[in-house]
């Protein structure tokens, strides 16, 4: 990550100064004269020396800007080297010292740290915030402050920068910087505090100072023996630096390892643009319960692991579940026979409830795993397993253990379904193999539906032509399924634009239904998976859609 962090403090008689700075240099490209010799062993660490000597005697050159430091301004001494990490997979330097090595990023860096200090606060003085611009950088700033029983308000100023060109992957990395960031804070703030309690039961301060004779005269002098007192001494951490430029260090290549630049070949799927917004939100509020403070965090997560289920995350650990599971949509139709297989699948596709009941967590979130696969990602809310009933508005893919009685007001609904998995020989379980589900198991499917789920709707109809075909392969199959969701997404965002965005009547939506191919045998079924998977489109497309439909609105009176 081209990028670069700092620790900065607050001096009371020099101002805002750069403690403690980490940057990384990356490798070189190889030049034509490297590529047309071999290279001389030892001579990369001997280029890393030199790097390392350079950046010690540029941040150090300076006589004038050594005499006006304090001890509470410089971290490492004069003669000291600074530090060196290597990361041997991409070949990156992580270099740390007081200063940066290179007079552009000093300017940048001294800019940042007087802002972070001075005029960029957050209410209360301690938190994150992010300001900058195109010229000197956009900076990520996180103010705190250090137990000092020696200062002005027993307490000392301090902040940690990060600066970096690129704004918009500062900014998506906020979450990531501020979780391990304060990481690093709370272990300073710890460790100063032990040696400020220890310090006050020696010789408590605020009973001296109260006891002082107070007068102009002798001040100055009283406060410059105080303010001189390095961050080492405040937490009598002895490799306080070392410590700070392994977490620098670590931070600067996690950050910039976490997020990757992909290519994509065209423009992004509902799926993709989906994920990427649910992933958003769930750094969000992964940061705000963080931030929270009382109960009110601890009772957030309880209901979270009361729902049991991640919607990034719902199948990462499907393979550490015991017992056989089902691996694709025909081994599901093959189990259940054909007639049960679309008659769950019909359901699936209208956006009713699925409810799986049986004592096989493993078994049950598998045919989650392949049932999910007919809907678009925004379609899908799953509970993998619960000990209790969930609402229909929570999820449409609810596994519940086998004494879970389910709501007459559910059962009696044509919009649910309940498949019960039974097993006589569950003690054998473990000791058959994978492929012996339909032997193992007996699967019961009740809903209250009267309709007919024969006729439609047209996407499974062909859905079952390709799995009824064995010369297919679940490859192959696979693929269809995608081509068939992406031409109904498309369908889905014909309708919404039409109906929901232009407000169109009852009869212009019937000729676009007919133009799109959803009239005819399974028309009423058509309809409404358009409807149910229109509620699965990204918030994205919707805002964007309503964005240029009035802005071309406007341009004509314009």
């Amino acid at each position: 990550m081209n990028a670069l962090v700092a620790l900065c403090h607050f001096c009371e008689l020099h101002g805002p100064r750069t403690l403690f700075c980490t940057e990384a240099l990356h490798p070189p490209s190889p030049s034509p004269s490297s590529q047309a010799g071999p290279s001389v062993p030892g001579d990369r660490d001997r280029d890393g020396d030199r790097e390392g000597e350079g950046l010690t005697m540029r941040a150090n050159s300076s006589a004038t800007q050594r005499g006006e430091m304090c001890e509470g301004c410089r971290s490492l001494p004069a003669s000291h080297p600074g530090f060196v990490s290597i990361d041997d997979e991409t070949g990156i330097r992580f270099l740390s010292h007081q200063h940066p090595r290179q007079p552009q990023l000093f300017s940048v860096v001294r800019q940042a740290c007087v802002r972070s200090l001075s005029c960029e606060v957050c209410p209360g003085r301690e938190g994150p915030i992010f300001f900058g611009d195109e010229q000197h950088g956009f900076v990520f700033s996180h103010t705190f402050f250090i137990k000092d029983s020696l200062a002005r308000g027993f307490q000392r100023w301090y902040s940690i920068v990060m600066v970096a060109m690129d704004r918009i992957y500062l900014i998506n990395s906020w979450p990531f910087l501020l979780r391990h960031l304060r990481l690093t804070i709370q272990s300073l703030q710890s460790t100063a505090l032990k040696v400020f309690d220890n310090e006050q039961g020696v010789c408590p301060q605020r009973a001296v100072r109260m006891n002082s004779v107070f007068s102009p005269a002798v001040f100055p002098h009283q406060r410059s023996g105080n303010a001189a007192r390095s961050l080492t001494s405040l937490t009598e951490h002895p490799n306080l630096w070392a410590s700070l430029h392994s977490s620098f260090s670590w931070l600067l290549k996690a950050c910039g390892s976490r997020l990757t630049e992909k290519l994509l070949e065209g423009a992004p799927t509902e799926d993709t643009l989906v994920l990427i917004e649910r992933q958003t939100e769930q750094e969000e509020e992964m940061s705000c319960w963080e931030g929270a403070e009382g109960g009110g965090s601890k009772t957030r997560h309880q209901s979270e692991s009361e729902l049991g289920h991640d919607f990034l995350c719902d199948d990462a650990k499907l393979d550490e579940l015991p017992g056989p599971k089902f691996k694709s949509l025909r081994h599901l139709r093959q189990v259940l026979g054909a007639a049960e297989f679309r008659q769950l699948a019909w359901h699936v596709l209208m956006g009713n409830q699925v409810i799986l009941r049986g004592a096989d967590p493993g078994l049950i979130q598998s045919a989650f795993t392949v049932l999910k696969s007919l809907l678009p990602v925004g379609c899908v809310r799953s509970v993998p397993y619960s000990a209790q009933y969930e609402e229909a508005y929570k999820c449409n893919f609810l596994g519940l253990s086998p004494d879970v009685a389910i709501p007459t007001h559910v059962s009696s609904s044509e919009f649910s379904v309940l498949v019960d998995v039974s097993s006589e020989r569950g003690c054998q379980i473990s000791a058959v193999g994978e492929d012996s589900i339909s032997s193992l198991y007996q699967f019961t499917i009740s809903s209250a539906n009267t309709q007919p789920t024969d006729r439609g709707p047209s996407l499974l109809n062909k859905l079952e032509v390709a799995l009824s075909n064995e010369n297919l392969s679940v490859d192959v199959v696979s693929h269809c399924l995608l081509c068939l969701k992406e031409e109904w997404m498309n369908k889905v965002k014909v309708l919404f634009k039409f109906s929901k965005v232009d407000g169109r009547g009852r009869e212009d939506t019937q000729k676009v239904l007919a133009l799109l191919g959803t009239t005819g045998p399974g028309e009423e079924d058509n309809v409404r998976l358009l409807k149910f998977w229109m509620t699965g489109l990204s918030k994205t497309y919707k805002s964007h859609l309503m964005t240029a439909v009035r802005g071309g609105e406007r341009s004509p009176s314009q």
